[in-house]
């Protein structure tokens, strides 16, 4: 196992990696902001270093800054979490050149999948479906016009670089094409200076759904079952759950099936997660009950995921575990041909905003209390008399729940949001009290459209 970790992160994820690494007798080093020093996990890890000043740019992003205090620390790896450079495979390749492991997907694979077009084209290739699209960048609008007359109306302009929801409009016709088309490669150019736009069909009713895989030290690539992940603000999701209401044991199988190929496809190594949309099937006058006769690929995240913990309650399995064991060249502290899942998990992100229009809140916690109990998980980022700043994101806490099947679950989720006591920051939380009494999101049958609905 390895011996010393730097955690290239903040916040709940920082404090989840030093919780397993001190587990596991690692040593674990923290990287903080100035301003981040007052949080947990700054005094949790066994050793901290400043990197610099609030912005992001010239802290957690601070790549030269990061791999001084590696090599102050004398660590042998670093984890990047989720965010700031998790994805970034210069960084990864860097950090191997300095003869340090990398906790994650190799180099490769990072450049492989991060760019939306040349992910779509590696996927249909190896057999995974994808829905109808660009192969090739939109050059201009006009090649972007000429592609969403072949692909058909509506259609979905993205940004090929972006991630976590950035960097999308739809178009219905032409001239909102036109429109789209500009906005969003104006903003990749921006945001991820690249602004390759491509053109994909778009479906106004689906679900998001996303399977954990993790590539082990052997070379195989295993999936750890399916998350549903369709509750969703501005793209961006809020609450996850596994198993998916909607994913029958046949398509269960077909989606598995599906991820492990795509991580083959790249020499997936670490965790991972391939994520898809689901294509509702109509019901019938019968009524058959939440279901779904079509997936497509959507991207593949090539690190550990927000949503993670409801994986790890589902199968009883510590992922960032299996990260650090897949790193060092061990196998699994599990038999990954006896995987079973066991009973429901839901996972509620909880946010410094305003429970209507998801507008950030941050501020100082005057109160903060968490609630316990049977499946009850809380994995947080602070405490009391801690201050939620306005330079990162809102996320303060994810709340996950574990029943034995998806009613006790929500019954767990419905107390533990009543337990969950916030006083400060804007929170989200009234929001989820709302959502666990709605009775489309109660009968599982629902898309990423629900919380507009809400609204």
């Amino acid at each position: 196992m390895i011996e010393s970790l730097l955690v290239a992160n903040r916040g709940e994820i920082a404090r989840r990696i030093i919780r397993t690494a001190r587990r596991l007798g690692v040593r674990a080093v923290a990287v903080y902001s100035e301003a981040d020093a007052g949080l947990p996990f700054v005094t949790e890890a066994d050793e901290a270093v400043c990197i610099g000043p609030a912005n992001p740019a010239q802290s957690y992003r601070n790549a030269e800054a990061i791999l001084a205090a590696a090599k102050s620390t004398g660590v042998q790896a670093i984890h990047p979490g989720y965010g700031f450079l998790s994805e970034n495979a210069d960084f990864a390749r860097t950090v191997e050149s300095l003869g340090l492991i990398w906790v994650g997907p190799g180099a490769d694979a990072i450049t492989a999948m991060g760019d939306k077009i040349n992910a779509r084209n590696l996927m249909a290739a190896a057999g995974v479906p994808v829905a109808p699209g660009t192969t090739d960048p939109a050059a201009d609008v006009e090649a972007a016009v000429a592609a969403a007359t072949d692909i058909g109306y509506p259609v979905m302009v993205k940004a090929a670089a972006g991630g976590g929801g950035m960097g999308m409009g739809v178009a219905v016709d032409e001239a909102a094409l036109r429109t789209e088309y500009d906005k969003v490669r104006a903003f990749a150019e921006r945001m991820f200076g690249d602004g390759s736009v491509l053109i994909e069909r778009y479906f106004p009713r689906v679900r998001h759904v996303e399977v954990q895989i993790l590539g082990l030290a052997d070379g195989r690539v295993i999936a750890l079952g399916e998350r549903e992940c369709s509750v969703q603000r501005r793209n961006q999701k809020l609450v996850e759950e596994s198993p998916s209401p909607a994913v029958s044991p046949e398509l269960r199988e077909r989606l598995l099936a599906a991820a492990v190929r795509a991580g083959e496809a790249v020499g997936y190594r670490n965790a991972g997660t391939v994520e898809c949309l689901l294509v509702p099937r109509q019901r019938d006058f019968e009524g058959d009950g939440p279901g779904a006769e079509e997936f497509f690929f959507l991207e593949m995240n090539t690190r550990l995921q927000v949503e993670h913990p409801v994986t790890e309650l589902v199968y009883g399995v510590d992922l960032v575990e299996e990260q650090l064991r897949v790193a060092a060249g061990l196998a699994p502290h599990f038999d990954p041909d006896a995987l079973t899942a066991r009973g429901h998990a839901i996972e509620l992100r909880i946010n410094a905003e305003d429970p209507k229009r998801f507008l950030p809140g941050p501020g100082a916690i005057r109160t903060w209390v968490e609630p316990s109990g049977e499946g009850v998980r809380v994995d947080s980022g602070y405490a009391p008399e801690t201050t939620v700043t306005p330079f990162y994101d809102s996320l303060m806490a994810k709340l996950i729940v574990h029943g034995a099947d998806r009613a006790e679950a929500i019954s767990r989720a419905r107390a533990a949001v009543v337990g969950f006591e916030v006083v400060g920051p804007k929170c989200n939380l009234p929001f989820f009290a709302e959502l666990l009494e709605n009775a489309e999101f109660v009968s599982g049958d629902y898309d990423t459209g629900i919380v507009g609905r809400m609204r």
